[in-house]
């Protein structure tokens, strides 16, 4: 593709630039991905330290992903407005203030103020992320929302050993500290490259019949039944993969296989040998990283809702498979939990290209902050299964549940979804050739293909 003419400067902007920009993104994704995927190995060692139960704990880990959720519209607002850039430096601070704080915690309330801080500085992190590979890749906007959100996912496959390790010889407190000071660090450098797209600085995206033919602000997308149907969808997959994140190494202590914690048992893989559990998240963040740019990438060729569904009801039927069979044996357990995670994870490529498919990419930050704060909602779950399981004996029941909500999730982008989606582009064909202008921002743009 022929280098864009930079009309502001008078210069060439390579296209190779754009895709330094999807990896500067990447980059700070994987320095925040331990926020919430390094969580569930400080959890025992913090009630084992302070006496402090589970769901108590666990309520700092739902404060932290309320924080990181709903404050994203407020920052996506402030991208479209001045930019990625002032908000992954303030971003990079508080994530790196977060965990320093979580180093020298006393109390549950120092805890949660930790995670709250950490919440802001960590959806700040990722809402400007995945808003920027959208306004950048219009193009491919599932691909690029894959691999930056892949950043989030496996990011912290390369340090699940480290962290685990470090716990057990130094402690979770000096833990805390120097990954929290490092990943803010590099996130406040990495901000510094990012900036927005001038128009003539992407490629003229060639719309599609699955694909807005006017731009949206969040105020009229709310005004549509589509978002809220989204909305729904995005809460039933979220629940169960939140809860798998936060509780799994939990969940491994309790599952007994001859007598012993599961997750602790030895496990050889080639020439490693180590607990199940850390073998298990090892494989289960590399599968939830590398599942975002692949189904956002299919997503872009057979579509959004049938991604969806097959996505979904593997998830649904993973699930429903870890509560029946991840005690027989801990590589069961292993592959079960690899599983889960593999299809939990795509929803982060194909929500928000979906979003911006339907809503267009003037907005798309604010638009799909909006729809990313489901996963807060569903996070309101987490210190309730905990509760739960402790009332009816064990998380048999509980995981049930959560098969039962992805297998509606993969019902629901079928028959609510894909009609009412194909409905609302039909109609803003039919105003347009009609000569009235479809509901939405901007001038209307005839689909060439």
């Amino acid at each position: 593709m022929a280098s864009p003419i930079d009309a502001s400067k008078g210069v060439q902007t390579p296209n190779s630039f754009r895709w330094f920009q999807l990896f500067v993104g990447i980059i700070c994704m994987v320095m925040i991905a331990n926020l919430q995927y390094g969580w569930t190995l400080f959890v025992d060692p913090m009630a084992k330290h302070f006496g402090w139960d589970r769901a108590s704990i666990q309520i700092a880990f739902t404060v932290f992903v309320l924080l990181e959720t709903w404050l994203v519209p407020i920052e996506g607002w402030f991208v479209d407005k001045y930019g990625p850039r002032i908000v992954v430096l303030i971003g990079g601070i508080l994530c790196g203030v977060g965990w320093w704080m979580n180093s020298w915690l006393d109390s549950l309330p120092m805890l949660y103020l930790a995670a709250a801080i950490t919440g802001i500085g960590a959806g700040a992190v990722y809402g400007t992320s995945v808003g920027n590979a959208l306004k950048w890749f219009p193009d491919r906007r599932g691909l690029a929302a894959g691999l930056t959100a892949m950043g989030f996912g496996a990011g912290s496959a390369l340090t699940v050993v480290p962290i685990y390790n470090m716990i057990q010889s130094h402690g979770f407190q000096e833990t805390f500290y120097w990954f929290g000071l490092g990943q803010g660090l590099i996130v406040f450098v990495m901000g510094w490259f990012l900036r927005s797209p001038r128009k003539e600085e992407v490629p003229p995206a060639e719309l599609k019949k699955s694909q807005t033919i006017v731009e949206y602000t969040s105020k009229e997308m709310f005004k549509t039944p589509i978002f809220w149907v989204m909305y729904v969808m995005f809460v039933l997959v979220a629940a169960g993969g939140l809860m798998a994140t936060a509780q799994i190494k939990p969940i491994s202590n309790d599952i007994k296989y001859m007598g012993e914690a599961i997750g602790q048992i030895p496990l050889t893989f080639w020439v490693w040998t180590q607990p199940a559990i850390v073998l298990a998240l090892e494989i289960d963040r590399v599968l939830n990283g590398i599942t975002r740019p692949l189904f956002g990438w299919i997503s872009d060729r057979i579509g959004r809702e049938n991604s969806m569904f097959i996505a979904f009801m593997i998830e649904g039927i993973g699930i429903g498979l870890f509560a029946f069979y991840a005690g027989h044996s801990p590589w069961v357990f292993v592959l079960l939990t690899g599983m889960v995670f593999f299809a939990w994870g795509e929803i982060f490529s194909l929500f928000p290209s979906t979003c911006g498919d339907t809503y267009g990419s003037k907005n798309a930050a604010a638009n799909a902050g909006w729809l990313y704060t489901a996963k807060g909602t569903a996070s309101l779950l987490v210190p309730a299964s905990s509760a739960m399981a402790d009332a009816l004996g064990g998380w048999h029941q509980v995981l049930l549940i959560a098969a039962v909500m992805n297998i509606i999730a993969a019902l629901m982008a079928i028959f609510m979804l894909k009609p009412m989606r194909q409905k609302f582009f039909d109609d803003q064909q039919a105003a347009l050739s009609a000569g009235s202008a479809p509901s939405g921002q901007g001038s209307p743009r005839p689909r060439t293909a």
